[in-house]
């Protein structure tokens, strides 16, 4: 029985603490939040016990932590964690600084610590099955990996304050993807970003509007466009040419159901929020991570070099739109 120690209470902490209950070899023992009350509400559903931070970190009937808590605290909790002898499964990103990953990094290896990366959309079924297929070799060698990911309404514009920026906020998780299906790293990147959804956004100096192109050393192409607005839903769609055909993922929508009369065909809109689209994703990431746990896996993956790339694409992107150049990388 694995015994875990939730860090953060909000809405991806509840949504992993329900899977860590319902997990027969896991147990939920400890719950910790900032707002006492978000901490104590979730314990109550899931038969937990709300403690601190740091008492969940240094107890001793504690194996493992999630960390779901605000990202300039990730790093800084994953140390802790690691010099406590816990593995660690932390939301992206471990934090918004290379060198600080950097840093993150050697006391997880110092210590031989688990640590597993949260980029959930490695384990949604329909993106796993593309690099399964591609791995495999089902289209022969890859050309162009495409990415299309929009939200269907921006964040305050506030939010972007603290956020890092569209490009390390919210298209990380595709440069992880990208990383993922292509199966080799990028040496360029070149970026190209606008305020077009809100102006408000443009005054704090980011984006809701960007297309990224990034190429490997091999000259395999991949291509990322984000938008912050999406009026038809959460758009997430995935396209991987090769030399022997293409494979895609498409969206999903809120059922299959099509009405086809004399005005057309007719299909129900796709899933509007991201914790409805990637419910199981979020579900098989913990489930992966306990099963990684319970097998003696010390180098689960997404891996805390998997958050690193993922991050230096991340700034490349950021400063190739903010200089109009492209950049490459080591």
């Amino acid at each position: 029985m694995i015994r875990f120690g939730v860090l953060g209470a909000g809405r991806i902490g509840k949504v992993h603490a329900a899977t860590i209950a319902a997990n027969p070899k896991a147990k939920l023992v400890y719950i910790a939040d900032a707002f006492p009350a978000s901490a104590e509400a979730l314990a109550a559903q899931t038969g937990a016990e709300v403690k601190s931070v740091e008492e969940i970190i240094a107890a001793s009937d504690v194996d493992a932590i999630l960390i779901a808590t605000p990202t300039p605290s990730h790093a800084d909790l994953i140390e802790a964690g690691a010099k406590a002898g816990k593995a660690v499964l932390c939301e992206k990103p471990v934090s918004m600084s290379v060198e600080r990953i950097d840093q993150c990094l050697e006391v997880v290896a110092k210590t031989n610590t688990t640590l597993m990366i949260g980029f959930n959309r490695r384990f949604d079924p329909n993106f796993a099955s593309v690099e399964a297929r591609l791995r495999r070799g089902d289209v022969g060698a890859i050309e162009i990996v495409t990415i299309t990911s929009r939200d269907p309404s921006p964040p305050p514009a506030e939010y972007v304050k603290s956020s890092g920026g569209l490009f390390r906020d919210m298209m990380i998780h595709d440069f992880d993807m990208a990383r993922f299906l292509m199966g080799e790293e990028f040496v360029v990147v070149n970026a190209l970003g606008s305020a077009l959804v809100d102006k408000a956004i443009g005054a704090e100096g980011d984006v809701d509007t960007a297309a990224v192109q990034m190429q490997t050393a091999s000259g395999r192409i991949a291509v990322i466009t984000n938008s912050r607005r999406a009026t038809y839903g959460y758009d997430q769609r995935i396209e991987v040419h090769g030399a022997g055909g293409m494979l895609a993922a498409k969206n999903i929508q809120n059922t299959s159901v099509e009405m086809s009369n004399a005005d057309g065909v007719k299909g129900d809109p796709v899933q509007h929020f991201f914790l409805e689209r990637y419910a199981q994703a979020y579900a098989n990431e913990i489930n992966t991570f306990i099963e990684a746990i319970d097998a003696g896996n010390k180098s689960p993956r997404p891996s805390g070099f998997d958050g690193l790339q993922a991050q230096k694409l991340a700034e490349a992107a950021t400063l190739s739109w903010q200089t109009g150049k492209p950049v490459e990388l080591a």
